[in-house]
This record gives C-alpha cells, structure tokens and sequence, in this order.
C-alpha cells in the first residue's frame, strides 16, 4: 500500500532576477539575511545540505539531498530533521520553481511527500510563507524581515 502524503504550495512574485533570487536560495551568505540560517551544500545532485544556526553552535535544524539543480530554474532537494537521517520515510521534497516574467520572478515553491497532519506540515505550512515573503522583501529592499520577531508576535 502506497504512503499516503501531503503537499504544501505557496507562489509568490518578487521583483528581481531569476539569477539573483536562485543565488538567495543556495549562497549561505544570502540565506542568513533572510532565514536566519545558512544553507549548506555544493549545490550537485546527490551532495548532502544543511539548514544550519548561524552561530557559535552552529545547530543542524534540517537535512537532507540535492535531487535536481538547474540554475536559474529549478532546484530539488529533500528534507527531514536531524534525528530521522536514517529513515527515508521521515523525508519529504521541497522544489523550487522559477520564472522570469518581465521585471519579476514567480517563485513556486512546492514542499511534498510530507505526512499528513504531522508536525512537520504544521510547521512547514507557517514557516514556507514567513521564509518567502521574508526573501521578497530582501531583494526587493536590501533588507529581510526578523523572522524570530514575527514568530514571537
């Protein structure tokens, strides 16, 4: 019997380039200015990433894969919590999209595979949009929104 699963889908339009907003997605250095933490990876399919604090600790919060990289379209990468390295059934898959329209990029970000009513959809369901708007406003200002602020609120 097939794993029954979940798909969360947020879309959004950010006024810039597919390049520079794909170049947000993957640069640690740019991650950190709107997510709070680096995304660690070479980027190749099949290297590992990593969703890591950008402190002294340098805490792992998320794990997982490079599927798929096409620079500036297409970037696949699968995801789990630390403690469910091991276990495939604890990974979901996030995907983004891009496309250039005019002076902006539509930005799909597909995050599936995901066990219905789990934590992590919970989570993921609040977070993907806070995270995202929070890269729009970024390339769209120079400046990303304090997540942990808006969390707190």
């Amino acid at each position: 019997m097939a794993r029954q699963t979940a798909t969360f889908v947020y879309v959004t339009f950010i006024r810039s380039s597919a390049e520079k907003v794909f170049e947000a997605l993957t640069r640690p250095e740019m991650t950190r200015r709107y997510w709070a933490h680096d995304n660690v990876s070479d980027w190749k399919p099949g290297s590992k990433w990593a969703h890591v604090n950008n402190d002294d600790a340098k805490t792992v919060h998320v794990i997982g894969k490079v599927v798929e990289n096409v620079p500036p379209k297409r970037l696949v990468f699968t995801w789990a919590s630390p403690e469910n390295e091991g276990n495939p059934d604890k990974y979901s898959r996030v995907t983004f999209e891009l496309q250039q329209q005019a002076d902006f990029v539509k930005l799909t970000c597909t995050h599936d595979e995901l066990e219905p009513e789990s934590a992590m959809l919970k989570g993921i369901s609040s977070g993907w949009p806070l995270v995202l708007s929070s890269l729009k406003t970024l390339m769209e200002t120079g400046q990303g929104v304090d997540i942990y602020k808006v969390k707190a609120a």
